[in-house]
């Protein structure tokens, strides 16, 4: 019996795959605050709750395979909300987001060829480029330079024979960075130049601040042929565990080709689409005192870590994620650590390690991801947690 080389090499996710060490903590009898993974305390809409428990039909059937009709033109609406035409049969409702990016990958490119990302990058990318049998080539964006994406030379630089597309998220999962319009503006102008797709990850487009406005790769209408949209209500309406998502492009070739991975896997699930209607439907203020609630929250952890001594850090512009340069050689290890051998008052934290965040090699050794995801009384708990037991970690390793 062999395993196959995708199943070898596709790499453990560093959001979950130290969860056995928060598990053998909380059986210690230690809380653990999780700063680790995008799920906010954020409580779902009601609208969503009631619009699931109102189904009652007598047989749960099969749905369409590119969504129910209604959710496809609740999503179409709300794009044109912002200024953008999208069409309900531009809409393939998918299995959350992840399902989107997998479906993309293998849409856009065959085994072997190319997809550019800017580095860190949701971790997850790395999981679906295997399965798709597809190479990421990474730019780096660099904590000292505020992660703002590399310059279009670097981009170039990168692109070869079998590239096939660029993969944008804004704002951007781990970093917080939210591209301007000038920045994309000359993304689309290489993609262009070479031919490329351009997907764009654009699950955070509500949670933006200091006044940032997001802009849409399908604000351009130059590239309607090559662009590729992702979206989810996983994190817009704090509904993870419902796992509805969406591809949204202009390019009828590639909803054709998109309408045939959706077959082959059937349908999405009917229920939760129900629920994802009756969020689409509310009143787009729903948002307001939730990014604040987030703003407050960024700027608490913003201010609790930038007077730490030789930590590396920007303020994030958007999403809930602040990537954190430490002054430490492995901050896997601290980040174990931190489960199990330290706690206050019989509570600790659990943060991502940085380095899965990244396909160069040996990246991020010294960062972690922390998500600002708890209401402020927990977060300050958990901050200072992590503070003192930086300080510890370091004082017995440079023993």
């Amino acid at each position: 019996m062999k395993i196959s080389k995708r199943g070898k090499e596709i790499q453990a996710s560093p959001i979950r795959r130290l969860v056995p060490y928060s598990d053998e903590a909380k059986k210690r009898g230690i809380k653990i605050y999780h700063l680790n993974i995008g799920q906010p305390d954020i409580p779902t809409p009601r609208p969503i709750i009631d619009a699931i428990k109102k189904y009652n039909d007598e047989v749960l059937s099969y749905g369409p395979s590119t969504g129910l009709p209604e959710l496809k033109r609740q999503i179409s609406f709300y794009f044109q909300r912002y200024g953008i035409p999208i069409n309900e049969d531009e809409v393939i409702i998918t299995v959350g987001g992840s399902e989107a990016i997998l479906f993309s990958f293998n849409v856009v490119a065959d085994p072997g060829d190319e997809i550019i990302v800017p580095e860190p990058f949701y971790t997850n990318y790395n999981g679906y480029a295997s399965m798709a049998n597809l190479k990421i080539k990474p730019a780096t964006m660099k904590a000292e330079d505020g992660f703002r994406p590399p310059k279009i030379k670097d981009f170039e630089k990168k692109i070869s024979k079998r590239t096939r597309a660029m993969l944008l998220n804004s704002p951007n999962n781990p970093t917080g960075t939210v591209y301007t319009k000038e920045e994309l503006s000359e993304i689309v102008t290489l993609v262009k130049k070479y031919d490329l797709f351009l997907i764009s990850d654009e699950v955070y487009k509500e949670f933006i601040y200091d006044g940032i406005t997001h802009t849409s790769i399908l604000e351009f209408p130059d590239i309607y042929d090559r662009a590729i949209v992702v979206d989810s209500i996983s994190k817009r309406f704090s509904a993870c565990g419902a796992r509805v998502g969406a591809v949204v492009s202009k390019n009828q070739k590639v909803i054709e080709s998109l309408t045939k991975f959706a077959q082959a896997r059937l349908c999405p699930q009917t229920i939760e689409q129900l629920g994802a209607i009756a969020a689409y439907k509310m009143d787009p203020s729903y948002f307001e005192p939730i990014k604040k609630e987030y703003e407050r929250r960024r700027n608490l952890m913003y201010e609790e870590l930038s007077n730490v001594e030789k930590v590396i850090l920007k303020k994030p512009q958007g999403a809930f994620y602040m990537i954190v340069k430490l002054p430490v050689k492995n901050a896997e290890d601290f980040a174990i650590w931190l489960m199990k051998d330290f706690s206050i008052d019989g509570e600790s934290v659990m943060v991502a390690p940085g380095n899965g965040f990244y396909a160069t090699p040996n990246s991020g050794e010294d960062e972690v991801r922390i998500a600002y995801v708890l209401k402020e009384e927990d977060l300050k708990k958990a901050l200072r947690i992590f503070k003192e037991g930086l300080n510890k970690y370091k004082e017995i390793k440079e023993e």
